[in-house]
């Protein structure tokens, strides 16, 4: 598969965060955003609320200028991070009243909020989903005859 160079540092940086457990949905340098931008947290200053898609004053300068941080606009880091939190069980925005999960860092949960982020990453470069495995068990494809026997 044909990929792009934001793309393979992009998931590089999240399977490693996701294994080394420097994944964490509530920092800004932690999150999926903030371990592409290398764990920094100047992302979060492109809108006003983490998990929004609305860009503030900041952003849309960024945008409007054609910044990109680790090879993405603005906008495409906040639909990556509204995609991870939201997979990870949030309400979004972030917000204290809204709903949250109870162990933001369980492994299942980081792992259903990386593949939302991952199928964000697909689309943005406009490619087929790597972690979609439907044509893997599509059983209705083709039927598969059953292995021969020795007699």
């Amino acid at each position: 598969m044909i990929t792009t160079q934001r793309f393979e540092h992009a998931i590089q940086k999240l399977y490693s965060a996701f294994h080394n457990d420097h994944l964490h949905p509530e920092c800004a340098m932690q999150c999926a955003v903030g371990n592409i931008c290398d764990n920094k947290d100047a992302w979060k200053h492109l809108s006003d609320h983490h998990g929004s898609l609305k860009l503030n004053y900041v952003g849309r300068v960024h945008e409007r200028i054609g910044r990109k941080f680790s090879g993405y606009s603005p906008s495409e880091l906040l639909k990556i991070e509204a995609a991870f939190l939201s997979g990870c069980g949030y309400e979004l925005p972030l917000h204290h009243s809204k709903l949250k999960p109870e162990s933001p860092t369980n492994k299942d949960r980081l792992f259903n909020g990386l593949c939302s982020a991952v199928e964000v990453l697909c689309e943005l470069d406009q490619m087929k989903n790597v972690m979609d495995t439907s044509e893997l068990f599509d059983y209705n494809k083709r039927p598969i005859s059953a292995p021969e026997t020795v007699s």
